[in-house]
This record gives C-alpha cells, sequence and structure tokens, in this order.
C-alpha cells in the first residue's frame, strides 16, 4: 500500500522475504528505484527496496534488543509494525484484516515505546506486554535511536558513540552553521538524560510527504559508463523535474567540507515527494550530520575520508562548482558558539574544543577563498 493506495498484492514467507508478487494494482506508485516493465516487477529489486527498511545489523545494542523479545533478524520487525515508517507512505496491509491508513499510520496515531526502550537497553513499562508496533522498527542508521511524541508531534531521539558521545553536539553545531549560511536544515537541539548526551529533531516528513532517499532515485535510471556518479545523480533529478538539484547539493558538500563530515552516505541524503500526487517537491533539508568533526578520533584538523562521490573532502569539495551563495561574514561569531554547544559535554575538554572551532575555522577560510576564486 502506499498511503491509501493499493500497489502490490504479494506473499512474504516466514523469514520476512517477498517470496510472490500476485497482482499489480497500480505501477506508478511502486518505491521509486524499483525494477519494473510495463505490467511486470522485478520482485528482488522489491526485496532490496523491503529489507532496506528494517534496522540495520551494525545498529549499536541490535543483536542483544533481539535476543530480549525472541527475534532473530531485524528484518522480522517489519511485519510487526505493517512496516509503517515516519519517513514515507508505504505499508503492508494483511489481506481481510480491515486496517486502513488512517487507523494505523504514526503521524496521527499513537505508537508503542517499547522498541525505543529496548533498543536503548531498557526495560519496557509492562515486561509482560510488549507492543512492537512502532516507527522504531523502520529506522535507519547504526546509532541508537527512537522516536517519541512530545505536544503532539514526532522527534527522533538519537545518542553518540565511543567515549566521545560526540555526535549530538556535532549535529546542534551543524545545525547552526547552516542557520547562519541559509542552508536548509533539520535544526537539532541538545537533550540530555542524565549525563548522557542525545540530539532531538522535529520529523520534517509530512502525512502528505515523504522522504525518498539518493539511493532510490540513483536507481531511477541505468548508469552510462561515461558519465560520473555525480552527473548520472543530476541526470536521475533532471529526468525527475527536478530544478534545484545542483544548487542544493553543491550546499550540502559545502556543508559537509566545513564540518569533516564522514558519512554521507546515499541513505543520508534525498529528495521529497508528494505520496499523492507523485510530484517531486526539492532537495530534502540536510539531516543526520553528526559523524563529523573528527567525531572518533584525537587528530582533530586531519583530512578523512567521505562519501558518496570521493575518497576525501580535499577531493570531493572539488566537484562543486558554484559558492555565489558562501556569505563568510554570517559565519562571524561562530568559533564562540562551537565552544558554548561544547562546553556541556564532560567527554570533550578545553583543548579538544580548541581544536575543533580552529579546524572548522580553517576549512571555512578555504571555502571563502574558493568562493572568490583565489587559489589555496
Amino acid at each position: 500500500m502506499h498511503k491509501k493506495i493499493p500497489v502490490v498484492d504479494m506473499r512474504i514467507d516466514e523469514t520476512g522475504y517477498i517470496v510472490e508478487l500476485r497482482d499489480i494494482y497500480d505501477i506508478r506508485h511502486l518505491p521509486p528505484g524499483v525494477d519494473s516493465h510495463k505490467a511486470a516487477i522485478d520482485c528482488k529489486s522489491l526485496n532490496d527496496w523491503w529489507l532496506g527498511r528494517s534496522i540495520p545489523a551494525s545498529r549499536d545494542g541490535i543483536n542483544e534488543a533481539l535476543q530480549s523479545i525472541g527475534i532473530l533478524l531485524p528484518s522480522l520487525l517489519l511485519e510487526k509494525c505493517y512496516g509503517l515508517s515516519l519517513s514515507d507512505q508505504y505499508w503492508i496491509c494483511p489481506k481481510d484484516s480491515g486496517l486502513s491508513w488512517e487507523k494505523v499510520n504514526f503521524f496521527f496515531n499513537d505508537f508503542s515505546q517499547d522498541m525505543g526502550e529496548i533498543l536503548f537497553g531498557r526495560e519496557p513499562q509492562n515486561p509482560g506486554r510488549i507492543s512492537l508496533m512502532s516507527p522504531d522498527n523502520t529506522s535507519d542508521g547504526w546509532l541508537r535511536k527512537k522516536w517519541i511524541i512530545a505536544g503532539g508531534k514526532r522527534f527522533l531521539l538519537k545518542g553518540g558513540s565511543g567515549y566521545m558521545q560526540q555526535e549530538p553536539f556535532n549535529e546542534v553545531i551543524a545545525s547552526s552553521i547552516m542557520r547562519r549560511l541559509g542552508i536548509k536544515h533539520v535544526a537539532y537541539t541538545l537533550f540530555f538524560d542524565g549525563e548522557k548526551p542525545y540530539s532531538l529533531c522535529e520529523n520534517f516528513v509530512s502525512p502528505d510527504t515523504e522522504l525518498i532517499p539518493a539511493w532510490r532515485v540513483l536507481q531511477t535510471l541505468k548508469q552510462p559508463s561515461n558519465r560520473s556518479l555525480i552527473d548520472h545523480f543530476f541526470d536521475c533529478c533532471e529526468a525527475l523535474g527536478l530544478t534545484d538539484a545542483k544548487d542544493s547539493l553543491f550546499k550540502l558538500l559545502t556543508m559537509d567540507y566545513i564540518i569533516a563530515n564522514e558519512d554521507r552516505h546515499w541513505n543520508n541524503f534525498g529528495l521529497m515527494r508528494n505520496a499523492e500526487t507523485l510530484k517531486w517537491l526539492g532537495f530534502a533539508p540536510v539531516y543526520d550530520s553528526g559523524t563529523s568533526l573528527w567525531y572518533n578520533t584525537p587528530h582533530v584538523g586531519q583530512d578523512l575520508i567521505c562519501k558518496p562521490f570521493s575518497k576525501t573532502h580535499a577531493e570531493q569539495i572539488k566537484l562543486v562548482k558554484d559558492f555565489s551563495w558562501f556569505d563568510y561574514s554570517t559565519l562571524k561569531g561562530l568559533s564562540l558558539e562551537i565552544t558554548d554547544i561544547l562546553t556541556p559535554s564532560d567527554r570533550v575538554d578545553e583543548k579538544r574544543r580548541e581544536a575543533i572551532t580552529l579546524a572548522v575555522e580553517k576549512r571555512c577560510s578555504r571555502i571563502e577563498k574558493l568562493a572568490e576564486g583565489k587559489p589555496e
């Protein structure tokens, strides 16, 4: 189902795999990037999309969480919540269940906090009656995270990793830089549970829109052998009728250079679409920038591996052809703001704070020179 629209009649076996496609109702509403030809759908391609909705096996604490509820694989959690997500409007409706999107979607209906508590290594409020009806079953990424409802709104709470636990602070710093530069982004704030830091952001997907990861967009066209990866991505966006792709991606890559983001993989940025009209609305606001600012290394300032178009930031920034939007004057006072954001951390000491602010200053200065057309 795509919101209220039947798309495919399929059978899922006890392992969580789609093993049979019985009927096709509306091929237009297939998930983007799923291989199809006229009235035929490639089952493997649909499985790749379906299983890609599950919590990745790399998620911190996932094995312990699954063991505690007696489930062998993350993919088996999908059916427990009908495949529903807070990122798009796709779901599965068992035959003769009487269910409807209005009754089950997580945008309007409450959902269980049990899975979120289990993923955070905590015991649910009522261990004897655990409900797995939760958008946490379809959340991506390797950091511990969970969805919560506050004031009728949906928020994502996400932790950090390693000794530094720096990712939540990095999300707030990235938000501040993008706010200053006028880059469309998801706003993150800090939240402390005792001494443990988390980042908190409101869901930017509405009941009528959906996030389509860049990886799915990349599958909508076959890449010619003579086209670079970035040009192929632009070709895909152009074929979908988007006009802001280059401007938005150049800003994203510039931002990732400034904060030395190491994990801008293909599911870590994307496009927005209207789920009913299928109209493409443009680039999604920049989100998930925590794996940055040398979060897991003591060697602050060094060049690092990056994604998705080049192996280093020094190489990837060369792909940006337009810096006319970059206004260096908006970054005045940024170093003090970064220091203020990092100060509440009991793991990031003064020396590391100074090293991070200095490294960001240097990278911003390099972008200023590029914007002015000066050699580095």
